[in-house]
């Protein structure tokens, strides 16, 4: 009798379901010229897919249950960066006195939801994993992004470049990195497969190159915008 349970404790502790670890890591922002460290490294995303979706369990879908919204108040997107799981709705409330009319033409997500005055909402489903750069037809001061991904293994990065991504099963990832300063060819090569375990949890340090270069974004006819903003009393909340 012993020995069968002792049998039975044996093939429960070797078939347990691995503990899943906490992975940390550090943005280091760098002048892409002089490789001289930058202050604030904030809102740096680094996500994981898993480098085989068989290996790694996927959590249950949360249902999109929580609001996610980018509210437009006082001519600014409010928050300025947005991490969603595919699926989800996003709110885009207008706080201000006057019409907006958010749009987006990148890839992953391309929408514009044309004037809408103050106090009312349009909605957004970013069904596609990818970044969407936001801006307002009227307003080219507002700008904001959506990163919509697969994967719910994720975190952003506080003023002092710490990254937290909590409940990480060991497995093989690839490690994606964004942030809003460096261009997409420099972020594209920071993209890597790790390993995560227990054992080691932590990414390292992870240096991205920030570009001085600051391109001015068009309107969503694709032409420069008008000198300032329109003060037509159409555009005014009647």
């Amino acid at each position: 009798m012993l020995v069968c349970a002792l049998l039975v404790c044996h093939a429960q502790t070797s078939t347990r379901v691995v503990d899943t670890v906490a992975v940390t890591g550090r943005i280091e922002l760098e002048d892409g010229a002089t490789n001289k460290k930058m202050g604030n490294v904030s809102d740096a995303v680094v996500w994981l897919d898993p480098a085989q979706r068989a290996e790694v369990p996927t959590p249950p879908p949360s249902g999109h249950s929580d609001h996610l919204r980018l509210a437009q108040y006082n001519k600014s997107f409010e928050p300025s960066l947005l991490v969603v799981p595919v699926g989800s709705v996003v709110e885009f409330p207008n706080r201000d006195p006057f019409f907006h009319n958010v749009f987006s033409l990148f890839e992953s997500k391309r929408f514009d939801l044309g004037l809408y005055e103050a106090g009312s909402t349009r909605n957004v489903v970013f069904d596609r994993p990818g970044i969407s750069y936001i801006f307002c037809n009227i307003h080219p001061e507002m700008s904001a992004v959506v990163i919509a991904l697969e994967t719910r293994y994720y975190g952003v990065s506080n003023p002092r470049g710490e990254i937290l991504i909590r409940s990480v099963p060991p497995g093989r990832y690839v490690m994606h990195v964004w942030h809003q300063s460096s261009l997409p060819e420099t972020l594209n090569g920071l993209t890597r497969e790790v390993a995560i375990s227990e054992s080691e949890p932590s990414l390292g340090v992870i240096r991205v190159a920030e570009t001085t270069l600051r391109q001015t974004h068009k309107n969503k006819y694709g032409r420069d915008y008008d000198p300032s903003a329109p003060t037509n009393p159409a555009y005014q909340h009647p």
